[in-house]
């Protein structure tokens, strides 16, 4: 049996949600191959080459994937997948983007956010925003999946010495072109790969007042996230929304100020290790998935807590 993953990566490094994709293909069995698609990507080649558990790193090398274009890489990824039985792509913004047109193009279903291998044709994931985990069950003769990160612990990005193949395959669909890409700077963690994530919501009331949230996190080395109501209210970019329908974040600390605890927040974060909330409402159904819960005015708590640390 063998195994496809598709690595993200920046042409550069290899992201930490790679690491957890390939420990759910050694969860599944076989002989692991990495797929590096990307514009002057051979450093990130070598890189997957070290991975732990990793036979052989495809890297093709092309302008038409320099920018991860979906339509591109889905083509790609649809006509190397044809000689694997399993194509694993982590759950990201990126790999909801061009998996689909994977299965698509090989007329399989594709299994969406996988949180625990059973057997090679038998997976975990959850449905109702987390309230429910289906097990599902596949006939399909190549298996696509992604895979939630957070459900995985990473292996080791050293100790592999896979053997490195250049791919000679051009897929330029001619159906999309990059423009120009606006990159948010910043020296905090990664929202998704931080140790402790320090959330607002709507009871921030405006972007200022997220100036509090900083300095805490600052002081914590966390990254900040936010709830959909605050980014929908316009208080902060959505690539800091946490949520169904945002990042998923499993950090060992999470703390979560002036958030109510809507169903599609708690999706992206109870699996937090722990769980700290601030609300001023009592009944707020974050007290619900919190360890540690503040009924407290948060204008009142988060000064307090910044003068502390």
């Amino acid at each position: 049996m063998s195994i496809l993953v598709v690595a993200e990566h920046d042409n550069t490094e290899i992201k930490g949600a790679t690491l957890s994709t390939v420990a759910a293909a050694k969860a599944i069995g076989g002989d692991i191959a990495v797929l590096v698609a990307g514009e002057g990507c051979g450093a990130a080649g070598e890189a997957a080459a070290k991975i732990d558990g990793v036979a052989k790193v495809l890297v093709a090398d092309n302008a038409a994937y320099g920018h991860q274009l979906a339509e591109n890489l889905g083509e790609l990824v649809a006509e190397l997948g044809k000689d694997y039985g399993h194509v694993l792509a982590p759950a990201t913004t990126t790999g909801k983007n061009f998996m689909p047109r994977v299965a698509a193009l090989l007329d399989v279903a594709q299994i969406s956010e996988i949180i625990a291998v059973e057997s090679a044709d038998t997976f975990k994931r959850p449905i109702y925003a987390g309230n429910v985990i289906a097990t599902v069950q596949s006939s399909d003769a190549i298996k696509v999946i992604t895979v939630r990160a957070t459900a995985f612990d990473a292996v080791a990005s050293e100790g592999g010495s896979a053997a490195v193949e250049a791919v000679d395959v051009a897929k330029d669909a001619g159906k999309s072109e990059f423009v120009k890409e606006e990159i948010a700077e910043s020296d905090r963690p990664d929202l998704t790969a931080a140790s402790i994530v320090v959330s607002g919501g709507r009871g921030m009331q405006n972007g200022d007042n997220f100036e509090m949230l900083y300095k805490v996190a600052d002081k914590l080395g966390a990254a900040v996230g936010a709830s959909r109501a605050a980014v929908d209210a316009g208080f902060v970019p959505n690539d800091m929304q946490v949520g169904q329908t945002g990042k998923i974040v499993a950090p060992d600390l999470y703390i979560a100020v002036g958030i109510s605890g809507a169903i599609q927040h708690l999706a992206g974060m109870k699996d937090s290790k722990v769980i700290v909330a601030i609300n001023k409402d009592e009944d707020a159904p974050i007290f619900q998935v919190a360890d540690y819960g503040l009924v407290a005015d948060l204008f009142d708590a988060v000064p307090e807590l910044d003068a502390a640390l």
